[in-house]
């Protein structure tokens, strides 16, 4: 703890409020709540804690607090700062995520859609799905079974869905209201589970469809049937009450966090939602962020259902419904539920987890083994990229125990070859990328793999040995679909690995990955550059503008397929016109 962090524990108010965390860069890196402020910060740098909040504590050299009037006023401000910010620490479910809907328009001639949010108050909403699938299942039945109109904006003349009896048609005949009522009450009854009638009425057209051995169109009205059973009943679970209330499970193992929602509307049981996070330094503020945030972007049921040991007191000034913690009946057997549910998705995931692991460790072990060396832990794959030696450029990957270590890819912009030379950008490559490791005393890689054959082998090696590295050095051909074909040991004499066993699967993930990440890059900087060489000639446009117009318009292409208002919109209007006529002409 530094003197500065001393200074500041000192001054700290027993007051409610918010904590910022910084790092040495002046990062935020964790925002947390505390009811006093003095004790919650203080306790950071006192005592034995567990992993995370040691490691947290670790990076920290500095901190921000800011003092509200409540702890339901810190709590909605923390959420605040978590989005703003984005910290490492704090758990990743804040993205305002919205579940989709079924909206029944307030048009004169209404229409269905699927939307994310039930904001359109005057409209009628079916919802909300947690299951994007069940929403659009339920869509195409409801699209199916109601003639309402399908086109955005009404036309002149019918169009096929007249012909099939799926719209009413407004564009050729004057729809009386009455008739759209009764259609959204049949909506309403199809969704609340109450499908008799509309299945009898099915079943008697199906009976005088087939009488009159009209078999294509008594298919039709078998398998609508068979529709209506298959999503009504995937999507609802009959309850005893008309109440909409969500229930809420979680269960915290591994380090994670994992939390269930079920949904229940007009007494049936919608699909369930999960999330599966890291745990935060304290579960029951994970909570208590989760479910704030949640219900700023989602509409409040009536009830809310909580395990028992949840800290709801807090919840019950900020959330305007009515939150339970049943300890028995049928309401506990949901949460029970839901907890169950957590608990299974938590241990499916690690089971599923752990068998990954073990057929990624045991590929590498098969590549040690196959090469002759001890099991590789750090491999780095590079790849060239270029255009006939334009825009040349390498990217370098490393896969650590099979699992790509994204924090340690590099980019390489070709700075001493001249025209189409795979092997010299090779060689310049892997020697500025290891002459740097010797140099900063970093720690060289088991084996590298290079894109490429025998000569791409060579010149790896050829700078390795120079170097007096002692690293192993392969290669990974393709076939002529560009697809990994074979791996090379260094002398470019293939290793027999069966195209079906785990460790071809891992080489071909890392293939790929090194080919992905040096093509994005070429592609990068070849639209940079010739986004700047045609804007080049343009007066009045430097370096700021042309920032501008590639954020805006990523690419020459989408640049050019722009109108005139387009460009002036970012640019004053004599310049905007100098480069429209330039683009037209080019």
């Amino acid at each position: 703890m530094n003197d500065l962090i001393k200074g500041k524990l000192s001054l700290l108010p027993p007051s409610p409020g918010c904590y910022l965390m910084k790092n040495k860069e002046g990062t935020v890196i964790y925002v947390g709540k505390a009811k006093k402020l003095k004790n919650r910060v203080h306790s950071y740098f006192v005592g034995a804690h567990d992993y995370k909040t040691t490691k947290l504590v670790s990076e920290i050299v500095d901190f921000e607090y800011i003092v509200t009037g409540s702890e339901k006023e810190a709590l909605l401000l923390e959420i605040n700062l978590i989005k703003d910010y984005s910290p490492q620490y704090n758990i990743m479910f804040m993205d305002n995520t919205y579940y989709p809907y079924i909206q029944m328009t307030n048009e004169e001639h209404p229409r269905l859609k699927i939307v994310r949010d039930a904001k359109e108050k005057k409209a009628k909403h079916f919802g909300p799905f947690p299951d994007a699938t069940a929403a659009r299942e339920t869509y195409k039945l409801l699209d199916r079974l109601y003639p309402l109109r399908k086109c955005n904006h009404i036309p002149k003349k019918p169009c096929l869905y007249y012909s099939l009896n799926q719209c009413l048609a407004p564009c050729v005949r004057d729809v009386d209201q009455e008739e759209y009522v009764q259609i959204k009450k049949e909506i309403v009854k199809l969704l609340n589970g109450d499908t008799k009638d509309k299945i009898h009425e099915l079943t008697e057209k199906m009976t005088k469809a087939s009488e009159e051995l009209n078999f294509e169109q008594a298919k039709e009205y078998r398998d609508l049937i068979t529709y209506i059973q298959h999503v009504t009943a995937k999507q609802h679970v009959q309850f005893n009450d008309n109440i909409d209330r969500d229930i809420l499970g979680y269960y915290v193992d591994h380090g994670y966090l994992s939390i269930q929602l079920f949904f229940m509307r007009h007494g049936k049981l919608l699909s369930r939602d999960l999330n599966l996070v890291p745990i935060g330094v304290n579960v029951q503020e994970d909570l208590q962020q989760f479910i704030v945030s949640f219900y700023q972007n989602n509409t409040l049921p009536k009830e809310v259902l909580l395990p028992q040991d949840v800290d709801d007191e807090v919840l019950k000034e900020i959330l305007d419904c009515k939150i339970l913690k049943p300890q028995k009946g049928n309401k506990y057997s949901l949460v029970q539920m839901a907890i169950d549910n957590a608990r299974e998705s938590l241990e499916k995931k690690f089971e599923l987890i752990q068998k990954n692991e073990a057929a990624t460790i045991g590929a590498m072990k098969q590549l040690g083994e196959l090469l002759q060396i001890e099991t590789p832990h750090v491999i780095e794959l590079f790849d060239n990229s270029n255009i006939q030696g334009a825009y040349a450029v390498a990217g370098m990957v490393c896969f650590k125990d099979g699992i790509p270590s994204k924090k340690d890819y590099r980019k390489y912009k070709i700075k001493t070859v001249e025209g189409p030379d795979d092997y010299a950008s090779m060689r310049e490559v892997i020697y500025r990328r290891y002459y740097r490791v010797l140099m900063e005393g970093l720690t060289p890689p088991d084996m590298i793999l290079v894109d490429g054959g025998l000569g791409q082998i060579h010149v790896a090696k050829e700078v390795v040995d120079s170097l007096n590295m002692n690293i192993k050095v392969c290669g990974l051909a393709k076939d002529d679909k560009h697809s990994t074909a074979m791996l090379l040991d260094e002398n470019g004499t293939p290793i027999p690995i069966h195209p079906k066993s785990e460790l071809f699967f891992l080489l071909t993930r890392m293939q790929d990955e090194v080919h992905r990440y040096a093509i994005s890059f070429h592609k990068n900087v070849r639209s940079k550059s010739l986004f700047a060489s045609v804007l080049d000639d343009i007066e009045g446009i430097g370096p700021k503008r042309k920032k501008q117009l590639l954020n805006h318009f990523k690419s020459v292409k989408r640049m050019k397929e722009a109108s005139l208002e387009e460009l002036q919109e970012l640019l004053p209007d004599k310049v905007a016109e100098e480069l429209f006529q330039s683009l037209q002409e080019d």
